[in-house]
């Protein structure tokens, strides 16, 4: 899933469909297929593309890249049939429309699947909060290694533990969490987007100038070798569950489909748009992790940007990685608000008449604006962001949390319930032709989804252990 998801506030929406005329107070809609590729770029690359070449080094230089071009053709068959569930009852001319993921799940598969749907959304973001404090305090450390190296030399120890970092990413978070309508995030958004493509570019040109350097192309066609073959399948799976990670946005799909302008159908126009995404992203993820292997071969690192398989200029790597940490700081922020906001609706829906919950208390501070502070809100956002904090901090793995996090959600979210909601769009009967070729597609997914999270979560307790 991607990283700088710019919609996924409207996540927090569990309302149901509504037709047109219910519309009227709806921002006018003027997007375009260029507005639309936009959006699902910028939502798409990000964290994810700093580990491809590890796991393209996994995999070989024949599967690594072939499973790459799989996941991006698993991707946008899932994504068009999504693309005509915005409309109902007809994906062109249907009088409702699907604003969201959730209102799609609950208007096609009812209550119940949306409730399900809800959870691994949820844990999704939650998962992207404990991954971005990970990979935030890696990229901090690393901006401290670089300048050790750069001034005791390469060969010096240069170590630096994590958790302080964590703890001070935890700290920012904490204070940021409290800004009430943070939801208004355009702003960051274009931010995010620009620091994620800066660093990804970044990591691409140093693969690029590695190779040249070395005079050669490393790697081999079985990928990195290990001492058994079951931990060489492990090490496989995990790879698979970082692809994983770095391509699915359909939970934000219909979200941007609903910013674009008609005629054309909507429809038309995202599945036009999510091709031409699909296809800049897959040949942006392929020169990051093919240039990254081929520069560093069997020691290719975790994580490009923080592995020290780069040591100068030692002024670019501490802009990439601080770039990485601008990225997550608003990052972690966009996916953990659509949470704040659910958990405190039900929260005030469930308990309209407590204080606690509802109330606020105006503090005024010289030099500031007055300050309208919740108790609820401060302390289930304060504990929000202390428990990802302490996941990150006994789990510090990057490769394996994000295996872990693109493998749970992969097959639920981005097959599962598209394929389900395609049924009902199309009224396609059991057994029919199309209704196997899905359901065999629907299956095969799964089954990826499953080795990858055994392969991750086997190398959590391996680090863990280890």
């Amino acid at each position: 899933m991607g990283d700088a998801a710019e919609e996924l506030p409207l996540l927090g929406s569990f309302s149901s469909a509504s037709a047109d005329d219910e519309q009227e107070e709806s921002p006018k809609r003027t997007g375009t297929i260029w507005t639309a590729t936009a959006h699902v770029i910028t939502g798409v690359i990000g964290a994810g593309v700093l580990s491809l070449a590890w796991s393209i080094a996994q995999l070989g230089w024949i599967a690594g890249p072939l499973c790459m071009i799989v996941f991006a053709v698993i991707t946008l068959v899932s994504t068009n049939l999504l693309c005509d569930c915005y409309r109902f009852p007809d994906p062109e001319h249907g009088p409702t429309r699907n604003r969201s993921y959730m209102e799609a799940v609950k208007l096609y598969l009812g209550e119940r699947s949306q409730i399900v749907c809800g959870i691994f959304a949820e844990e999704s973001l939650y998962g992207c909060g404990i991954a971005y404090t990970i990979t935030s305090a890696s990229s901090i450390r690393a901006i401290q290694r670089s300048n050790c190296y750069h001034r005791e030399g390469h060969k010096a120890s240069c170590e630096y533990g994590d958790t302080i970092y964590m703890l001070l990413f935890g700290a920012v978070q904490i204070v940021m969490s409290q800004i009430p309508d943070f939801h208004n995030m355009g702003w960051l958004s274009v931010i995010a987007a620009i620091m994620s493509f800066t660093y990804s570019f970044i990591g691409f040109g140093l693969g690029v100038a590695k190779v040249i350097e070395n005079g050669r192309i490393k790697g081999s066609i079985t990928g990195v070798s290990a001492a058994t073959t079951v931990n060489k399948l492990w090490l496989a799976f995990e790879a698979l569950g970082d692809i994983a990670f770095a391509y699915p946005y359909s939970i934000i799909l219909l979200e941007i489909q609903d910013t674009l302008k008609s005629p054309p159908p909507e429809n038309k126009t995202m599945k036009n748009a999510s091709m031409i995404s699909i296809f800049i992203t897959t040949f942006f993820y392929l020169c990051c992790g093919c240039f990254g292997y081929a520069a560093f071969g069997n020691d290719t690192p975790g994580n490009l940007l923080t592995g020290f398989g780069f040591f100068e200029p030692y002024w670019l790597i501490d802009l990439a990685n601080a770039c990485v940490v601008l990225h997550l700081v608003g990052g972690y922020q966009i996916y953990s608000q659509p949470v704040f906001a659910f958990i405190e609706s039900w929260f005030s829906r469930k308990f309209p008449s407590s204080g606690f919950v509802n109330n606020f208390h105006t503090f005024k501070l010289p030099l500031f604006p007055p300050l309208h502070i919740n108790l609820f809100r401060l302390c289930f956002r304060t504990a929000y962001v202390a428990s990802t904090t302490a996941i990150a901090m006994v789990f510090p793995y990057f490769n394996q949390v994000l295996g872990v996090l693109g493998a749970l959600n992969f097959w639920p979210l981005a097959i599962y319930f598209p394929v389900e909601m395609y049924f009902v769009q199309k009224k396609i009967g059991a057994w029919t032709r199309k209704w196997i070729v899905l359901r065999t597609f629907s299956f095969f997914c799964l089954l990826v989804t499953i080795v990858g999270l055994i392969g991750s979560i086997e190398g959590i307790i391996s680090a863990k252990l280890g």
